[in-house]
């Protein structure tokens, strides 16, 4: 039975057992794409929240005019207390660009502003993804159980493995070997313990204090997720800090190529990873590191293939080399910090955003 600790507290589901939680204190931000509507995955996951009782529950959706209207009757459709935020609503659009906030758009971004509407009405932000077919109404209690007993900030942890082959490409593919051969460069590095301490440092499941929550600068895409790390190590710490054990997840999986694949988002989280350890004093040789990654890399494809032996599962090294070259093109200086600031420096409240999507929901539907 496997109950090792880490840097960071690491609770582990030993018994199946659900602990008790403050779920009527907590917000839970779901956020959603019209890729999500009315699929079995997110379908699960809000059936699952319904017997979780939240406080609330946080929806920020970025969806064509066309689909806001079928989306959010959908919505209705489960017994939720719901704020959804249109993030790319023109009213809320209008409103970041008044107040120097609206830039680039992405997950990140539409998380920043569920966050602020989330931390303004709980004690406790619960995130997670809408896309886990494995869902379970436990994990919202295991996820807040940390912070009930002093943490600040809690990340959640799975495997990832289906369909007889490992998943998690680009955590055990690009971050997990980026992380090694910065601290095999760098070994002194509290930031690279910390952010090498987490079993799965891309989980999209997340629970924080509503004062750690309004603390937190925002990666404005795909690096929201190791940004959200690199925030949590300066205000929480190792001392803080906790993850805790979800079991075993099956997620939809994304192509390596293309706008939205692999490839993509491994740009965006490596200019996470790099901006995070660069805001903690790390100065990485960035002439070297794109080799020393791929050697890295290699070791990470040797264990990776013993592993799969070990279980019986089908494993092709040709094709897990040809990603780690993709991904060694991500790794580069992070070029200019564009991330959202902390909720308590701006000059915004939430409610504003909220009040702006609900006027484009109602001129959208002529109310």
């Amino acid at each position: 039975m496997e109950y090792g600790q880490e840097r960071v507290a690491t609770l582990h589901d030993l018994t199946g057992h659900v602990p008790d939680a403050p779920t009527d204190r907590a917000a839970v931000v779901v956020p959603m794409t019209e890729r999500e509507y009315a699929g079995l995955a997110a379908e699960r996951v809000l059936s699952e929240l319904e017997a979780v009782a939240p406080g609330e529950v946080v929806v920020p959706l970025r969806a064509p005019p066309e689909k806001v209207g079928p989306f959010l009757d959908w919505l209705d459709g489960f017994d939720l207390p719901l704020s959804v935020v249109w993030c790319n609503g023109p009213g809320v659009t209008d409103l970041l660009a008044d107040r120097g906030l609206d830039g680039e758009a992405g997950k990140g971004r539409d998380v920043w502003l569920a966050l602020g509407v989330a931390a303004a009405r709980r004690e406790f932000v619960v995130v997670h993804d809408a896309d886990a077919k494995t869902y379970e109404a436990a994990d919202v209690a295991r996820l807040l159980y940390p912070l009930a007993s002093g943490y600040e900030f809690a990340k959640g942890y799975y495997a990832r493995v289906e369909n007889g082959k490992l998943y998690g490409r680009l955590c055990r593919l690009f971050y997990a070997p980026l992380v090694r051969a910065l601290a095999d460069a760098t070994p002194d590095a509290a930031i690279l313990d910390y952010l090498g301490a987490f079993r799965y440092a891309l989980a999209g499941e997340f629970a924080a204090t509503d004062d750690l929550v309004t603390s937190l600068r925002v990666e404005r895409h795909w690096g929201l997720e190791v940004g959200t790390l690199g925030e949590a190590f300066g205000h929480a710490g190792f001392e803080e800090t906790a993850q805790v054990d979800l079991g075993r997840y099956e997620h939809d999986h994304r192509a390596v190529s293309g706008p939205t694949g692999l490839s993509d988002m491994s740009r965006h989280v490596g200019t996470a990873l790099l901006r995070a350890v660069e805001s903690h004093g790390v100065a990485p040789d960035y002439d070297t590191l794109p080799e020393r990654y791929r050697e890295t890399a290699e070791e990470f494809l040797d264990q990776y293939a013993a592993d799969a032996g070990f279980n019986g599962l089908d494993y092709d090294r040709a094709e897990e080399r040809e990603q780690v070259d993709r991904y060694a093109e991500a790794v580069a200086p992070p070029g200019d910090d564009r991330r959202l600031p902390a909720w308590r420096e701006v000059e915004l409240a939430p409610d504003e955003v909220l009040a702006a999507s609900r006027r484009d929901v109602a001129d959208l539907r002529g109310e």
